[in-house]
């Protein structure tokens, strides 16, 4: 098993691209509701600022600012994605099982030898089952302000670049809304 490597480095600001195990999904935009809570669940027992977010149909990119003295960034988005995953299942959604995928999902199970083993997890409830978020996250420390303002605008225009709309103006699940109103 690989062994990552992140570093911690307290008050930082932090891009992230999280995806789902089902690169095909519209699974966050149809739970955007689900996710928000998760995040506002999340941010109210472990606090950092948002700077930048957007959801797409299979994934995300957000930036943070974590609290002076506080670099733990991993245990938040693990919150993030575990809250989802319990309170989305809790609805009546369930992912369907892929086989294999680049993500080293294998069917919410993981086989040895000649048997499949249960997958262990931060939720044991949650064991066996077919898997919503990728393993991992893909995180990047911002260095500067040119860094960060790229960053953002990143996050604002991943619809663009998908083909979703036009515009970041045209695609709801951004902070876009929130801070850039019309001049990106």
């Amino acid at each position: 098993m690989s062994a990552y490597v992140r570093p911690r480095l307290p008050g930082a600001c932090v891009f992230f691209t999280v995806n789902l195990v089902d690169r095909g999904a519209d699974t966050l935009v149809r739970h955007v509701d689900v996710l928000r809570q998760a995040v506002a669940v999340t941010r109210a027992k472990r606090p950092f600022g948002i700077d930048a977010w957007v959801v797409l149909p299979d994934h995300m990119h957000c930036v943070w600012t974590l609290p002076e003295g506080d670099a733990d960034y991993s245990v938040r988005m693990a919150s993030i994605k575990a809250q989802f995953t319990r309170d989305v299942r809790r609805s009546g959604f369930t992912p369907t099982p892929l086989p294999r995928n680049g993500s080293g999902a294998n069917g919410g199970r993981v086989r040895r030898g000649g048997a499949y083993e249960e997958r262990v997890g931060v939720n044991p409830d949650l064991r066996g089952e077919a898997p919503i978020w990728q393993k991992r996250f893909w995180e990047h420390h911002i260095r500067d302000g040119r860094d960060f303002a790229e960053h953002v605008r990143y996050c604002w225009i991943n619809p663009v670049k998908h083909g979703l709309v036009g515009h970041p103006r045209e695609w709801p699940f951004s902070s876009w809304h929130r801070d850039a109103g019309g001049g990106l």
